[in-house]
């Protein structure tokens, strides 16, 4: 896919990946866009400016005032210049400004009167990518609206290995293009999405769950929103916020109510993706009061829960798409094939439980997606948000799109 004619402003703030920005301007200009670059003034010790003036054949920007040429660099004016903001490699420090607002550079200045999108491509160390400061500068960037190019997992610069290392230019290069050419291809297309766990009521204080945090579901939720579509989430308990300004959203516990929940809606959906961890079972009977312990063992007799892809399979209709996921632990793909058809799914996407990195939790997950024609599809160890784009490119090459 081309970039021609599209103007993408590219900055880089101080880290061991800004190396990569110089791949990742040649990728672009490849490709065929026009980019500008701002650097921070800590940046300049990775990597020289004439190094990416050379391959942008424009003249980079570190600073308001050029002191060789007297001219004054306008932030706004770069900033409604472009179609595109991508910032590759952020560091934590320029995250923390971004998140909350602080302003002392250019490259800051520039986000701030940016009206274009902005992608934000971390890169920095495990236990800091880790921090609850970070994540919680992430989230809150990414509640801005920009769009979060997470960060890979592999060894880093420290000799550790795990997630931190800034995505891989031609990665980004792919999301740059499906954000130009994939916009708005679900324009018009009502989407539900279940996510989250479910909790079961033990008595009035316990319940039974799992570890589902419900990050897969939003990935899939921000990637179907940022494509066009109408998203309509039904969330069981998560800790990560959701802005109910972005999605029609309906906050259940119970596998009960997120049946109820998605049966009431799904007769007018497009596509249903039920990503939801529902518990497959409940208490019999929940204890009106706390449950003492009386004694040294304690049994807690359960009922079957109403299995919602299951019954909403037998009435989809006619055009409608199913999409269902699978957690195994052992006999993976044959577990997750035989939902495939009971449910009546048009795609199943298996999670494995024992791959390390992947399922529950984790920021990155590895996916075997699999249709009813036989066909498959592994996506390899990436961000979940990589998992979700992956995901509704799959969804388009289903027969029944229409």
């Amino acid at each position: 896919m081309s970039l021609q004619g599209k103007r993408i402003l590219l900055g880089v703030t101080g880290s061991i990946a800004a190396y990569k920005s110089a791949h990742l301007t040649r990728l672009l200009i490849k490709s065929g866009a026009e980019v500008q670059l701002i650097m921070s003034a800590s940046a300049l010790d990775f990597i020289t400016p004439l190094t990416l003036t050379t391959l942008s054949k424009r003249p980079v920007y570190s600073d308001f005032f050029d002191k060789k040429s007297g001219e004054w660099n306008n932030h706004v004016e770069l900033g409604l210049w472009a179609d595109l903001f991508i910032v590759a490699p952020l560091s934590a420090n320029t995250l923390a400004k971004f998140a909350n607002g602080l302003c002392d550079n250019l490259l800051s200045a520039t986000y701030l009167s940016a009206r274009c999108p902005v992608m934000l491509a971390p890169a920095m160390d495990l236990d800091m990518y880790q921090h609850p400061a970070v994540r919680d500068n992430l989230r809150k960037a990414q509640s801005f609206g920009n769009i979060l190019l997470d960060a890979e997992s592999g060894e880093l610069a420290s000799g550790l290995v795990g997630q931190g290392r800034m995505m891989e230019p031609e990665h980004i290069l792919m999301q740059i293009e499906r954000f130009f050419h994939h916009k708005a291809d679900f324009k018009g297309k009502k989407v539900m999405i279940t996510l989250g766990p479910t909790q079961e009521a033990i008595d009035p204080v316990r319940f039974i769950s799992n570890h589902s945090s419900g990050k897969m579901g939003l990935a899939l939720a921000n990637s179907f929103k940022s494509r066009g579509a109408e998203v309509y989430l039904i969330s069981g308990p998560i800790s990560i916020a959701i802005d109910s300004a972005d999605f029609y959203l309906t906050q259940v516990k119970s596998a009960s109510e997120m049946y109820q929940a998605a049966e009431a809606i799904h007769g007018s959906m497009d596509i249903c993706v039920f990503a939801a961890a529902v518990a497959d079972y409940a208490p019999a009977k929940i204890a009106e009061e706390k449950i003492k312990k009386d004694d040294s063992e304690m049994s807690i007799q359960l009922k079957k829960n109403v299995d919602i892809a299951f019954e909403l399979g037998k009435i989809k209709k006619l055009g409608q798409i199913h999409v269902g996921f699978a957690l195994e632990t052992t006999n993976e793909e044959a577990y997750a094939k035989a939902k495939l058809d009971k449910k009546n799914f048009d795609m199943i996407v298996l999670n494995s439980a024992t791959e390390k990195g992947a399922g529950f939790q984790h920021d990155t997950n590895s996916v075997r997606i699999f249709r009813p024609d036989g066909k498959s599809l592994d996506s390899g160890l990436v961000s979940k948000v990589q998992v979700a784009e992956l995901i509704l490119d799959e969804i388009k090459n289903i027969p029944v799109w229409i």
